[in-house]
C-alpha cells in the first residue's frame, strides 16, 4: 500500500451534519462521496485520510477501512478480524484498543463484540510471532474499529485515535460546554464563513466558555483545528507517513491567517465566565483578536454600525437550558431577552439559537425561518435560525393563519394537544427510524376535539435536515361553534413547532372539505415549490402549497412496496397514475416498461420529473394523458397486454373532460372487468380505493381470485384509521 493508492475512508460526525461534512471533504480532495447514518464514507489517497484529521472542523473521526467479511455469528467475526495482517499496522510492541459497534442477532453486546476482535488480533500475533501486543484504552499505538451492518464487519484503523472536538485548546469547559465539533457545524450552518467573508462580525451574547467564539475566530483566520492537537491515531501506525504529514501541516500553517480579519465578541453577565472564554482564547492562539466584555445581555449591542444606523453580522448564542440553569426563570428570561435583541438591536444580522427546550424555543416570540434537529451530547436540541430583516413578535403560518396572542401555546387545550403530539413522536418516531421511514403521519384526528391531521415529510438532497408539517383540518360541521373551531385550530399550530421543531413558516395546512366534481383537481395557487423527498431509496417530488395533497399519499407507502417487489421482469400498467410514484417503485424494482394514465397533463409532467429524477429512462417508462375509464373500455377487447396493474380510481369525479362521472362504489366492476381483460395469464391486479364505506361486488369473486389485503396494506401511522383505504389482490381462476 502506497500514499498514492486509493482507499476507503469513512467520517463520523455529529448527527444532523453528514450534508455539510461532505461538502467540506469535497473541498480537501475526497472523491466518491456519500453520506449515510452518522458520517460520511469518501476514497482517496492517504494525504486526503490526513488532511481529514487536520482540517475538518466537522468530523468526529476519521476511519481507514482495511477489510470487510461477512459475519454470521460471533466466531465468524473473530475469523474475519484474522483476515488482516496486523503485523502490517502495528509492531509487537505497540499497544492497542479495540471497539465494535453497529448491530448484529448474533452479537447484540458492544462488549462482547470488543472482546472478540481483541481476542483475534491478540491471538494472530501469538500465533506468529510468539508475543501479543498489551491493551491500552487511552491513547493506543492501534485503535481498531468494527462496524456490523446487517450480515456484514468492517475493520478499521482510527486514524483519529480520539474525538476530533478535542481541539487541544479547552482548559474548563464552565458548566455545560458545546462540543468544539458540533459548534463548528452550527456555525457553518449558520452560514458564518460567508458572513466573515463579507467583513460582518460575530457575536455570543452568552459565550460561557468561548467555543462558539474561538471555533468562529479560526474559521475567519482559517486556522486548521487540527493544528494543536498533540496526539493522532496513526502516530503509532506501522503505515503512518511522517514526511507527508509534516508537510500537509506546515501547508496548513502557511495559509493560517496571522490575526482574524473581521470583529469577534464574547459577552457574559458571569465573570467567571468570561475569565475562562479568555484563557482558552489565548491557548487558542486567538486571545489578541476576540473581545471579550461582561455585560448583561440586555445591554448588548452590534459593535459598530455604518452612516445609516445599520450593522450585519451573526449573533450565535446557546442560552441556558438543561444543565447549566434549568426550566427556571432565568432561562425563560434568557430567551425572552433573545427575542428583544433581535427584534430592536440586530434587526440586519442573522442570528442562530440553540435551544434545548423547545417550549423556552417560543418565548423568543419571532419566526425561525430554519429549525435544525442537532445533539448536544445526549441532550435534543433545536438549532433556530433567524433571517436578517422585519421580525415580527408574532407567529405565521404559511396558510395565512395568525396566532397572535402568545399566550395560546400555554393554554389547557394547546398543552393536551402537545403532549399527544409528543407521544405520538416518541412511539411512532421509533417505528419511522427503525423502517427507515422519512415522510409519515405524525397526528390524525386523536382527540376529536382536534380534527387534523398532521404529515411529517423530511427532505434529502440539498435539504437533508429540512423538515416540514402538512396540517390538514377536517372542515368541522355546522353544529360546530367557527369560534371554537378557529381556537383549537390556533391551540393546535402554536404548539407543532415547539414539538417537532419544524419552523412556522414550513408548516402548511389545508382545509379538507367533501370535493365536487372537478374542484378535487383544481390548482390552489402557484407559489409553492417542490421538494424532493426519499422513500425506500427513491426521491420523490412533493408540494405542500400548490394544491389539495403534496403528489405522495403517505397512506399507500406499503402498497407501492408490493408494486415494486412484483415488478420484476414484468409489463407495469398504472392507471390514474397521479405523480407516478408507483411506477417509479415499479422501474426501481426491474420493470420490462411501465405505462401510467392520467388525464391531468400537470400530474404526468410530474410523474416524468420523478422518473427522471431517479434515472429511468423515458423509452422504458411511458405517460399517456387519457381519461382511464374511457382509455380502458378502448383498450380491453384488444386483449391481455400487461402482466402487473395498478388500479387507484378515485373516490368520485365528474371532470368536464372525462366522459361521463366516475363514482368508485357503482363503477368499479366495470373498471375491474376492463383491467382483468388486459392482464396476461398468471398476472396480478391491484385494486385500491380510499371509499371509506367500499364494499367489493360479490359477482367480482366469482369471476376472480379475489384477496382483501387492505389490513396489510396499512402502513404503521395509519392502524388508527384501518379504513383508510380498501386493496384488493385480483387474478384470473386457473382454467
Amino acid at each position: 500500500m502506497t500514499t498514492e493508492t486509493l482507499q476507503r475512508f469513512v467520517a463520523t460526525v455529529p448527527k444532523g451534519f453528514a450534508d455539510l461534512l461532505a461538502l467540506e471533504l469535497a473541498t480537501l480532495g475526497a472523491t466518491d462521496i456519500r453520506e449515510r447514518a452518522g458520517g460520511v464514507t469518501f476514497w482517496g489517497p492517504l494525504a486526503i485520510g490526513y488532511r481529514a484529521c487536520l482540517e475538518s472542523r466537522l468530523a468526529s473521526r476519521v476511519l481507514l477501512q482495511v477489510g470487510n467479511a461477512s459475519m454470521t455469528d460471533a466466531q465468524s467475526l473473530y475469523d474475519a478480524v484474522r483476515t488482516v495482517d496486523w503485523r502490517e499496522h502495528l509492531d509487537i510492541g505497540g499497544t492497542l484498543a479495540c471497539e465494535y459497534t453497529g448491530s448484529h442477532p448474533a452479537i447484540t453486546n458492544s462488549y462482547f463484540g470488543t472482546l472478540k476482535v481483541k481476542d483475534a488480533i491478540c491471538d494472530q500475533f501469538r500465533d506468529t510471532t510468539g508475543g501479543r501486543p498489551d491493551v491500552q484504552t487511552e491513547r493506543p499505538s492501534l485503535r481498531v474499529h468494527a462496524h456490523a451492518a446487517g450480515n456484514q464487519v468492517t475493520l478499521s484503523i482510527d486514524l483519529a485515535g480520539e474525538s476530533l472536538s478535542r481541539r487541544g485548546y479547552r482548559i474548563a469547559g464552565g458548566e455545560a460546554p458545546l462540543r468544539e465539533n458540533l459548534a463548528a457545524g452550527i456555525l457553518m450552518r449558520a452560514g458564518w464563513p460567508k458572513i466573515a467573508e463579507a467583513g460582518g462580525e460575530f457575536l455570543d451574547p452568552m459565550c460561557g466558555s468561548g467555543t462558539f467564539v474561538i471555533e468562529a475566530a479560526w474559521m475567519a483566520a482559517n486556522i486548521a483545528p487540527g493544528l494543536m492537537r498533540d496526539f493522532f491515531g496513526f502516530l503509532g501506525w506501522r503505515g503512518h507517513d511522517a514526511g507527508l504529514w509534516n508537510k500537509l501541516r506546515d501547508d496548513a500553517m502557511e495559509r493560517m491567517h496571522q490575526q482574524v480579519p473581521v470583529i469577534i465578541r464574547g459577552t457574559d453577565r458571569s465573570s467567571a465566565a468570561i475569565a475562562t472564554a479568555a484563557a482558552n482564547a489565548r491557548r487558542a492562539g486567538v486571545g489578541r483578536d476576540i473581545l471579550f466584555e461582561q455585560v448583561e445581555l440586555a445591554k448588548v449591542r452590534p459593535s459598530r454600525v455604518d452612516a445609516a444606523d445599520v450593522s450585519f453580522g451573526l449573533l450565535c448564542v446557546n442560552p441556558p437550558y438543561g444543565q447549566r440553569i434549568g426550566q427556571g426563570e432565568d432561562a425563560m428570561e434568557a430567551h425572552r431577552d433573545i427575542g428583544v435583541a433581535l427584534r430592536e438591536r440586530f434587526v440586519g444580522w442573522h442570528a442562530a439559537v440553540l435551544t434545548g427546550e423547545p417550549a423556552l424555543g417560543q418565548l423568543i416570540g419571532i419566526n425561525a425561518h430554519r429549525v435544525h434537529t442537532v445533539f448536544n451530547g445526549a441532550i435534543e436540541c433545536r438549532l433556530l435560525r433567524f433571517a436578517p430583516g422585519e421580525r415580527r413578535a408574532r407567529r405565521e403560518a404559511t396558510t395565512g393563519i395568525i396566532i397572535d396572542d402568545a399566550s395560546i401555546a400555554q393554554s389547557n387545550g394547546a398543552r393536551m394537544f402537545a403532549n399527544r403530539l409528543t407521544k405520538n413522536l416518541q412511539h411512532l418516531g421509533k417505528q419511522a427510524r427503525r423502517q427507515g421511514v422519512s415522510c409519515w403521519r405524525l397526528y390524525d384526528a386523536d382527540m376529536p376535539e382536534y380534527a387534523l391531521a398532521v404529515d411529517l415529510y423530511v427532505g434529502t438532497g440539498s435539504e437533508a435536515d429540512q423538515r416540514w408539517l402538512f396540517v390538514q383540518e377536517y372542515a368541522p360541521p355546522d353544529t360546530v361553534d367557527p369560534q371554537a373551531a378557529r381556537r383549537r385550530r390556533e391551540e393546535a399550530l402554536s404548539v407543532m413547532p415547539e414539538v417537532t421543531g419544524v419552523a412556522f413558516a414550513d408548516i402548511h395546512l389545508r382545509v379538507r372539505r367533501k370535493q365536487k366534481g372537478a374542484s378535487q383537481y383544481d390548482k390552489l395557487g402557484a407559489r409553492g415549490r417542490q421538494h424532493v423527498v426519499e422513500e425506500d431509496g427513491l426521491q420523490l417530488l412533493v408540494n405542500f402549497d400548490d394544491y389539495l395533497d403534496t403528489g405522495l399519499f403517505l397512506d399507500h407507502r406499503l402498497t407501492r412496496q408490493r408494486v415494486r417487489a412484483a415488478s420484476a421482469g414484468q409489463r407495469v400498467l398504472n392507471l390514474f397514475c397521479y405523480t407516478g410514484s408507483v411506477s417509479v417503485h415499479a422501474a426501481a424494482g426491474g420493470a420490462l416498461s411501465t405505462t401510467s394514465v392520467d388525464l391531468s397533463r400537470t400530474y404526468l409532467d410530474w410523474a416524468a420529473r420523478n422518473l427522471e429524477i431517479n434515472g429511468f429512462p423515458a423509452q422504458q417508462h411511458h405517460l399517456l394523458q387519457a381519461d382511464c375509464m374511457a382509455w380502458l373500455a378502448a383498450e380491453a377487447p384488444q386483449g391481455p397486454a400487461w402482466d402487473l396493474i395498478f388500479l387507484d380510481p378515485p373516490t368520485f369525479s365528474n371532470s368536464a373532460r372525462m366522459q361521463g362521472v366516475l363514482d368508485v362504489q357503482r363503477d368499479h366492476v366495470r373498471l375491474v372487468d376492463d383491467c382483468m381483460q388486459l392482464l396476461a395469464p398468471g398476472g396480478l391486479l391491484l385494486f385500491s380505493n380510499n371509499a371509506q364505506r367500499f364494499q367489493m361486488d360479490a359477482e367480482l369473486a366469482e369471476r376472480y381470485l379475489v384477496t382483501d389485503i387492505s389490513a396489510a396494506t396499512i402502513p404503521f401511522d395509519f392502524q388508527g384509521n384501518p379504513r383508510i383505504h380498501r386493496c384488493f389482490e385480483v387474478r384470473h381462476r386457473p382454467v
